[in-house]
């Protein structure tokens, strides 16, 4: 299609006539405007999107987008992902997950997604708590977290989304937060450019069984100086005015004025950079990142297949049913 018979759309287009059914107040009603906002701006005809999900909250997304959707299984919907990315490369195939289903149950399925680099998007909304099933502690809960099964507090050593991502290879990782809409179109708009596995962690408040669990980090009035938006090729800057900047060090990061402030290398191939920044306490001085973590190309294993296919055709032929049924040892009943 011609960049001149691309659809005209809006976010309207994305809107389906079913009841929105999350909580007032939940962060996903603003993750599912800025998606639906970006999804117009591609330019890409409706039907050829398809938005998959597993199970929570979350998962409930193809529903209220005009798309193609399937709501899959707990925890597997990168591989059914992966299986309609392979059987038809021409869709444009978003997977939409939590943090509970895609870092319980779905560990798996997720971390082999991104080593093989499959040309798919997956949004993890992280609330950091199981809201579908009333509030257990996620693989993402920091410990102490008291819930209905964890009253005493939880012990479990918390994920970090990001250098889990970052450690199983993905050739994309991002962070946004779900009411800075600006911020996370944008983040969105790269992983769509993005040729391959793109992983995006959206920061994502349950007011209901975990509220203002990021608000020391997306508070309105300290945000600025608790966040640093990493953008490839532009300076580590922060605060009101990106007066403030930080420069790696030897063994940890220094805070320093905006005009020392290290270029943000998101090509670098190693991800080693990407993988210390994250790696920081919500507590301390360092600001937390978001933006774009790692952003490399890698040849995709969607690809890879279907190019093999195409050289085993060309190489043997076409084939048929018939002579695939008849090959090797058969067996012949009498």
């Amino acid at each position: 299609m011609t960049t001149e018979e691309k659809p005209a759309l809006t976010k309207k287009d994305f809107v389906t006539d079913q009841e929105v059914r999350w909580c007032p107040g939940c962060g996903d009603y603003a993750i599912l405007n800025g998606v639906q906002q970006t999804f117009a701006t591609l330019g890409i005809p409706k039907e050829e999107f398809v938005v998959v999900s597993g199970i929570g909250c979350s998962s409930r997304f193809p529903y209220y987008m005009d798309t193609y959707g399937f709501h899959t299984i707990h925890g597997r919907a990168p591989a059914l992902a992966s299986g309609v990315k392979i059987a038809n490369p021409n869709l444009q195939v978003w997977v939409v997950t939590g943090d509970g289903d895609a870092l319980s149950i779905g560990g798996n399925h997720i971390i082999h997604a991104a080593r093989r680099n499959m040309d798919i998007k997956v949004l993890l909304f992280n609330n950091r708590i199981y809201g579908l099933t009333k509030g257990q502690y996620s693989p993402t809960s920091p410990p102490g977290t008291k819930t209905g099964s964890s009253p005493y507090g939880s012990l479990d050593a918390p994920f970090n989304p990001i250098s889990l991502m970052l450690g199983a290879g993905a050739s994309f990782v991002a962070r946004a937060v779900d009411t800075q809409i600006p911020h996370l179109k944008t983040v969105l708009q790269a992983a769509h450019e993005h040729k391959g596995f793109a992983f995006v962690e959206i920061l994502q408040n349950c007011n209901i069984f975990n509220d203002k669990a990021f608000e020391h980090i997306t508070g309105k009035d300290i945000r600025d100086d608790r966040q640093v938006d990493l953008r490839p090729g532009q300076p580590m800057v922060y605060g009101k005015e990106h007066e403030k900047g930080l420069r790696f060090a030897h063994g940890g990061i220094d805070l320093v004025s905006a005009d020392e402030a290290q270029t943000w290398d998101s090509e670098e191939p190693a991800g080693s950079l990407a993988y210390r920044i994250c790696q920081g306490a919500e507590d301390a001085d360092v600001p937390v990142p978001i933006g774009i973590f790692r952003q490399v190309q890698q040849s995709t294993l969607d690809s890879a297949i279907h190019e093999q296919i195409q050289q085993i055709t060309d190489n043997l032929g076409k084939g048929t049913l018939e002579s695939l049924l008849s090959a090797g040892e058969t067996w012949q009943v009498g």
